[in-house]
C-alpha cells in the first residue's frame, strides 16, 4: 500500500492585525483554519474556493513558503517542523510549485535555459554537460523546441512561458507539484493545452498535484479529490464525481451554479 507524499493535519495560518499607537496585536486574520488532507502518489487534490478563501495560503504552507501557526505538514511521513535546514532543503526537491502568472514567475533577463537550469545549479545536481542534456529533455517533454532555450521570456507567448515554468518545476524530478491557479492567467484555448500537458506529465512521471483553482469547470477535468474552502475552512471534501453529482454544502452548490454551461 502506498503512503502519502504529503499529509496535512489541522493546518492553521493566522496573521496578526495590529492597531493603536503602539501597534499591538488586536485580532487575527484566520487565513487557514483547520485544513487536513493527504496527497497520494499519482493523484490530484484540488483546493477550490473564491478569492480570499485561503486556498493559496494553504499551498504556500505546504510548499514551505509560509510558516503555519498550528498543525502538522508531513513530507514522506516526517514532520517538516522537526527537520533540519539541510533536510528541509532536500524536501524542496520533492515538492515544486507552478505559479499563476508565468510572466512574473520568470526573470525577464534570464533565458529559458537559465531559468530551467537554475534549480540544478542551486542543488548542485550534475555537471555542465548533464545539465544541458536535462534542460533539452525537459523542453521536449513540455512541447517546446530545443532552439527556444536561448530565448528571453518576452519572446514567448503566455502558454509557452507557462511551459517554461512547468519545465523548471520538473527539472529536479519532484514527486509532487503545487499548481497555484496555473491556468487562470491564460486564454481559454491555451488553458486546455496546459491542462492536457499536466495530465500527460502526470501519466508519464507519476506526479501528484495539489491543484488550486477558483474554477470548478477546470477542476472537474483534472482532480481526483476536492477540498472546498470558504473563509479559511474546508466546508466540503470528497471525490470529484461525488461532489459534482451530490454536493452537500450550500457554498459548494453556489460554486457549481456559477460554472458556465453551454
Amino acid at each position: 500500500m502506498s503512503h502519502p507524499i504529503v499529509s496535512v493535519r489541522d493546518l492553521k495560518v493566522h496573521f496578526p492585525v495590529r492597531g493603536g499607537l503602539l501597534g499591538r496585536v488586536t485580532d487575527h486574520v484566520r487565513a487557514v483554519d483547520g485544513v487536513s488532507f493527504d496527497l497520494m502518489p499519482g493523484r490530484t487534490v484540488a483546493i477550490v474556493g473564491e478569492s480570499g478563501s485561503g486556498k493559496s495560503t494553504t499551498g504556500y504552507a505546504v510548499m514551505g513558503m509560509q510558516d503555519p501557526t498550528e498543525g502538522q505538514i508531513m513530507i514522506d511521513g516526517r514532520d517538516r517542523a522537526q527537520m533540519s535546514p539541510t533536510e528541509k532543503m532536500a524536501t524542496m526537491r520533492r515538492l515544486q510549485i507552478i505559479f499563476q502568472d508565468p510572466a512574473s514567475a520568470l526573470n525577464p533577463r534570464m533565458t529559458a535555459y537559465d531559468s530551467i537550469v537554475e534549480p540544478l545549479q542551486i542543488h548542485r545536481v550534475g555537471n555542465a554537460r548533464e545539465r544541458r542534456a536535462r534542460v533539452a529533455e525537459l523542453l521536449d517533454l513540455v512541447g517546446l523546441p530545443q532552439s527556444s532555450a536561448g530565448k528571453l521570456p518576452r519572446e514567448f507567448s503566455g502558454g509557452q512561458k507557462q511551459r517554461v515554468v512547468i519545465a523548471r518545476a520538473l527539472v529536479l524530478e519532484p514527486q509532487a507539484v503545487i499548481c497555484d491557479e496555473a491556468v487562470s492567467a491564460l486564454d481559454v484555448s491555451i488553458q486546455s493545452q496546459i491542462l492536457n500537458l499536466l495530465l500527460d506529465l502526470q501519466a508519464r512521471l507519476g506526479l501528484a498535484y495539489v491543484f488550486i483553482s477558483h474554477d470548478l469547470s477546470v477542476v472537474r477535468h483534472i482532480a481526483d479529490d476536492i477540498l472546498v474552502m470558504q473563509a479559511g475552512k474546508v466546508v466540503e471534501q470528497g471525490q470529484t464525481d461525488a461532489i459534482f453529482q451530490a454536493p452537500r454544502h450550500s457554498y459548494t452548490r453556489q460554486l457549481l451554479a456559477a460554472v458556465p454551461k453551454l
